[in-house]
């Protein structure tokens, strides 16, 4: 088969190729270098290195893309967007290897696995390695020595042998392809980073100064500082990083100085990269300060003038990273100085698959694990919740071994038959949850709607307005159809609008946070409103969210003479979050009251609060259903007749029918005991037992 080299563009790897030493481009180019799949290749750019030969997907094909991972990408000396050369090269397989480990200590046992860790990897001498352990945790490797010398491809049969050096890379350097679902904020950062350094020239003939400082704010646990660390260790330039908080001193003058010695050092080693993370700690509003906070006027001050002064801070880049923007000063915040503002936002379902396909790279998972799956159900888990929650499942796995490994003497080979189950996964959602309201969110309830009798109608149109939306967004955004905002259940005591609520938080599978209407009440002048606009911003950045206000009466009265400042104020704030210029997209909020007569006319108005379902007292039939509900856990004698008693109880609530099988289950209970017998086995409730039970009420006949 005839070949000759050819020149591609490099770009990122699948999240599934790192590690694996594979290079991916078009069929069309493996034809022209005479290579069939799985051939290895030479790569060269600064340096030649290795990779094996694969087709792009199809959706890449016809770019001229050659995709490596960034350990190739690093071996090569290249960076995205720069162009290699690719050859055919003949391997033979390598029967030594000497690897130099990056970082700290090795696993026990772990030199004897990784030949076939490595297995169809191929190396030169001088290139990196990196091996993914149990979970997501990576460990890098420099391949010192090769026998035979030259090209050569790892097998099984490989001798690895670890040397005693160690070298001072850091392990676990973080590539573009560790980060998942921020595609569209890293190719901004590499528009305002990479190109300045990159091609000066280009801004010089436009005759404009290259953008200089970039500023990444989102919700904590995001990937902000995760960017600037992939970003450190791809690009070239000189990188120094600062703590925010570390830059403030106690000695007068030192804090200031502090900051001209980074800028001063980046000036030195330009082109060079400067990133201050929570910078909110060193440059706060100045306005907001006191006569007490001196060092951080100064500070501020400084930064300002280090970032867009007298003196040109030459080809030096600043990316600043908060969770607090609005905490900024604002003269930072504008072209000069942040010329560009990224916010990274709480991942989505596709973003968060991503994720979890880094963070179990290296899990072995059981064949029922669907990750698309387990991605649609994490709403509102940011990067770091992710990693946990792998995390969580992985050791959930090695708890569910060991027992056999303390018995047999944990070894590294004792591992390999482990696996991570879907049952894992289950487990490890309920002790990880969303960390953007950690604070609010309170558990999904475990009411069904088994658990609820009756109430048929409320129930489809409550998974109409609720469940539709979540689960079949397409088919009614393609239909026309705008889901409401709010939902109002309203009817007398008892009748279950709470366990509704329940019931319809567990259907949705969104978010949940419960409000009880006073708790948000406070003798503070403001404190209500911000707990409120607090509670819907958290909601927005963990959509899709449900929030279920109880008793809405006692935080939404009727405006007027009656009611007090503190309560108009916040019936504002509500008709304003509810309906105002921000739009509310994936939260709903659901409302519980019994005195609809006590609520704002204005919140029941279309756009608002536009689906009202009256949840009456029970019918007969209904009566029955929920008798049924309630005694289904319960030893009832043949005599029990639950549509007798449903005709026997005009007039009760689901509360009331609840009341009356718990009284009649105790008094089963206490005769059994009155009698001397314990054993449960014999217990029964019988109809005598519900009609005693019936008469002792106020609705008994």
């Amino acid at each position: 088969m005839e070949s000759s080299p050819i020149e591609l563009r490099v770009a990122e790897a699948p999240a599934k190729d790192v590690g694996r030493g594979l290079i991916r481009m078009d069929p069309q180019m493996l034809a022209r270098l005479g290579a069939s799949i799985g051939d290895v290749v030479q790569i060269s750019g600064a340096r030649a290195t290795l990779g094996r030969a694969m087709p792009t997907y199809p959706e890449q094909r016809g770019q001229g893309l050659a995709q490596m991972d960034g350990i190739m990408r690093a071996n090569a000396g290249v960076s995205l967007g720069e162009r290699v050369r690719i050859e055919r090269v003949a391997v033979a397989p390598a029967r030594r290897l000497t690897l130099v480990a990056e970082g700290g200590p090795l696993p026990g046992g772990l030199a004897t696995q990784l030949a076939r860790l490595l297995d169809g990897v191929p190396v030169l001498a001088g290139d990196r390695v990196r091996v993914t352990l149990f979970g997501s945790r990576a460990r890098s490797f420099t391949v010192a020595e090769v026998q035979p010398a030259g090209p050569a491809l790892i097998g099984a049969g490989t001798e690895i042998v670890l040397s005693d050096e160690r070298s001072p890379t850091v392990p676990g350097t973080i590539t573009y392809e560790d980060i998942g679902g921020l595609g569209r904020e890293l190719r901004r950062i590499r528009e305002m980073i990479e190109l300045p350094l990159r091609y000066p020239e280009i801004f010089a003939r436009l005759g404009i100064d290259p953008p200089k400082g970039v500023l990444l704010h989102g919700p904590p646990g995001c990937g902000k500082t995760l960017i600037a660390r992939a970003v450190a260790a791809e690009t070239s330039a000189h990188f120094i990083p600062i703590n925010g908080p570390e830059i403030i001193d106690r000695y007068y003058g030192a804090s200031e100085s502090n900051l001209r010695n980074a800028f001063e050092e980046a000036r030195r080693r330009a082109p060079a990269i400067i990133f201050i993370d929570e910078i909110d700690a060193i440059a706060p509003r100045r306005e907001e300060m006191g006569g007490d906070r001196q060092i951080e006027r100064r500070v501020v001050a400084q930064l300002l003038t280090l970032m867009d002064g007298l003196e040109s801070r030459g080809n030096v880049i600043v990316i600043g990273a908060t969770n607090l923007p609005n905490a900024l000063d604002p003269a930072l915040r504008r072209p000069g100085r942040f010329d560009r503002e990224i916010s990274i936002s709480i991942p989505d379902a596709a973003a968060r698959q991503e994720i979890l396909e880094i963070h179990t790279r290296g899990m072995p998972l059981a064949d029922d694990v669907d990750l698309a799956f387990l991605a649609a159900r994490t709403h509102g888990y940011v990067g770091a919740d992710l990693a946990a929650l792998c995390r969580e499942a992985a050791m959930g796995a090695l708890r569910r071994v060991m027992p056999e490994l303390d018995r047999a003497g944990p070894t590294f080979p004792d591992l390999q038959s482990l696996h991570v189950s879907a049952a894992d996964f289950t487990t490890a959602m309920t002790e990880i949850s969303p960390s953007a309201g950690r604070e609010l969110f309170a558990e999904r309830p475990m009411v069904s709607w088994e658990d609820v009798g009756g109430l048929e109608a409320a129930r489809q149109a409550l998974t109409e307005a609720v469940t539709w939306p979540l689960h079949h967004g397409q088919l009614l955004e393609r239909a026309g159809v705008r889901p409401p905002r709010g939902i109002l259940l309203h009817g007398p005591p008892g009748t279950g609008k709470t366990l509704v609520a329940a019931a319809l938080a567990r259907a949705s599978e969104a978010n949940f946070i419960s409000v009880k209407g006073p708790q948000l009440l406070s003798m503070w002048v403001g404190e209500s409103e911000r707990a409120l606009r607090k509670l819907f911003q958290t909601a927005r950045q963990a959509a899709p969210c449900l929030i279920f206000f109880d008793e809405l009466d006692a935080l939404a009265p009727p405006r007027g003479s009656d009611s007090n400042q503190v309560a108009e104020r916040l019936v504002g704030q509500l008709l304003t979050e509810l309906d105002g210029i921000e739009e509310l997209r994936d939260v709903l909020v659901l409302a519980a009251t019994n005195r609809i007569d006590r609520i704002d006319p204005a919140l029941l108005r279309p756009g608002r609060f536009e689906l009202i379902v009256e949840l009456p007292l029970p019918d007969e039939s209904a009566r029955a259903a929920i008798l049924a509900v309630h005694t289904r856990a319960m030893p009832l004698a043949p005599d029990v007749d639950l549509a007798a008693l449903a005709s026997a109880s005009p007039g009760a609530s689901g509360a009331d029918l609840a009341g009356l099988c718990r009284r009649a289950a105790m008094a089963a209970v206490r005769e059994r005991l009155a009698a001397g017998d314990a054993d449960p086995n014999r217990l029964q409730v019988e109809q005598r037992h519900f009609l005693a039970a019936l008469a002792a009420t106020r609705h008994g006949v």
